[in-house]
């Protein structure tokens, strides 16, 4: 068997007590939006957002595969094999939830009729380019809903752990794998941090407990820096 080299980020990702797990930065990210917005939650950890947020509250949630109105994810015993999100999670809907048909889900979507997308990333480049679609020598990449969300949405945000498997960061002075848009990111939520795509780079509005902006720095390979408005 095989063992990955220890990467530079091991000893930070152990070490930094205030680091979010996949529930926690859902709820972070959950509680940065408005209701009444119509938000779009992509394949991967966005659609953990689903699941953490208050019933009560008047967000709506699209799947691409034609939902409107997702709800928490199904227990066991709840699980229906044909409800299902993007990311063939088994979900289940809210009061007054409606199902489309592909070509009208990407209507929606090209008609700029969501406030919000969240999608995931493999890159986020200073400027606010994305990839999220593709990685290279990758046998099948996934480009799915990604670029028509990108442009279509009001509004993209990323939502992803900041440092990939081999412990690189994926906040990047520019994206070296396929693009799947240019210049939209506005915001970042990570693990460790919650960044602003400003139009000088990346602005830190918020770090973990535990974590420094020096040592952040020193993991990043782009200019991170406080606005004083966040502090």
């Amino acid at each position: 068997m095989s063992h990955r080299t220890a990467s530079p980020f091991d000893p930070l990702a152990h070490s930094v007590q205030g680091r979010r797990t996949r529930r926690q930065l859902a709820a972070r990210l959950a509680a940065d939006i408005p209701d009444g917005w119509f938000v779009n939650l992509g394949i991967g950890m966005p659609t953990a957002i689903g699941d953490v947020v208050d019933l009560e509250r008047e967000i709506v949630f699209h799947s691409e595969n034609g939902i409107i109105g997702v709800g928490h994810f199904a227990q066991d015993a709840d699980q229906d094999g044909d409800l299902i999100n993007a990311g063939k999670e088994p979900i289940t809907i809210v009061k007054g939830a409606a199902f489309v048909n592909h070509s009208d889900s990407f209507a929606l979507i090209r008609g700029g009729h969501l406030d919000l997308t969240v999608m995931g990333a493999f890159q986020v480049a200073e400027n606010g380019d994305f990839a999220n679609w593709s990685v290279p020598g990758a046998s099948a990449p996934g480009v799915g809903g990604a670029i028509d969300l990108a442009v279509g949405a009001k509004r993209v945000w990323i939502m992803m752990n900041l440092f990939d498997h081999d412990g690189m960061s994926k906040l990047c002075e520019r994206c070296s794998y396929p693009l799947t848009s240019r210049g939209v990111v506005e915001r970042v939520y990570t693990d460790f941090a919650v960044l602003e795509v400003a139009t000088t780079g990346f602005v830190i509005r918020e770090l973990v407990e535990g974590m420094s902006l020096g040592e952040l720095q020193s993991h990043i390979p782009v200019d991170i820096r406080w606005d004083s408005k966040f502090e």
